[in-house]
């Protein structure tokens, strides 16, 4: 199911937000999790159209 994918993948955001926030500016690991959020991000994204696409059939 799309809405427990889109769950799935706002939980994992949640937790690469707080993992960057306690990450050192400039550090290589900080430049992968951003990189990894940036991507989570877009799939939520997607995920959201692919449910109001949906919705709207």
């Amino acid at each position: 199911m799309l809405a427990v994918e889109l769950y799935q993948v706002m939980k994992q955001i949640d937790e690469l937000e707080k993992k960057l926030a306690g990450l050192p500016e400039g550090s290589l690991e900080r430049a992968q999790v951003r990189d990894e959020l940036r991507k989570a991000s877009a799939l939520r994204d997607r995920l959201k159209k692919m449910i109001e696409g949906a919705k709207g059939d």
